[in-house]
């Protein structure tokens, strides 16, 4: 039997042995939650515009009320929102002040090969900024700095590319993908090449 909570790490169900204030379900994802959080880049954990999220994608603050991306008063700091038992993980607000973010969709099959469409974009990136594999485990989130007003979902090659800078946020798990820089690295050119 279960409780309704799920573990912020892996998602799954938290058993009903668990305390109300648990985060995690097992040690194992408490460990890996901690170690997937220090790979964070310090250019976002600095910014205040952290929130929690539930495992739909439902945005929160850290008390758990309903949050915003574009409510600023909503978001909190990246310590506030790390410690936080609500929702089912964290999030990045994007405000057009330069963060963008690429959301690569369903690219990375069950023993982590990666689609040609994703490794096209990839090796444009060439390494110079942080990728973390998504929510869902089969996508990944490339994280750095452009201009990019207006959020973007395009056709790549057989595959789905969300071009974002502002007004969205991005679910972060903190898992870096395979040696990428723990650092955002400039993805003008990507973004145009993409557009």
């Amino acid at each position: 039997m279960t409780t309704s909570r799920d573990c912020e790490h892996c998602e799954g169900p938290m058993p009903i042995t668990a305390r109300s204030h648990a985060r995690f379900c097992r040690p194992a994802c408490r460990a890996a939650a901690h170690r997937a959080a220090r790979s964070v880049p310090a250019e976002l954990t600095s910014r205040p515009r952290w929130i929690r999220r539930t495992s739909r994608k439902v945005p929160l603050t850290v008390d758990g009320a309903t949050a915003s991306s574009t409510d600023p008063a909503t978001w909190s700091h990246y310590r506030d929102a790390a410690r936080s038992t609500a929702g089912a993980g964290l999030g990045f607000v994007l405000d057009g002040d330069g963060v963008v973010c690429l959301d690569l969709d369903h690219c990375v099959d069950d023993e982590g090969t990666v689609a040609g469409w994703a490794r096209n974009i990839l090796d444009a990136v060439d390494g110079s900024a942080w990728v973390e594999v998504s929510q869902g485990g089969d996508g990944l989130h490339v994280w750095g700095y452009g201009a990019l007003p207006h959020g973007r979902r395009i056709k790549v090659g057989g595959g789905s590319v969300e071009l974002y800078g502002t007004g969205r946020y991005i679910a972060v798990t903190g898992r870096t993908f395979g040696g990428t820089p723990q650092r955002l690295g400039d993805l003008q050119h990507v973004i145009d090449s993409l557009l």
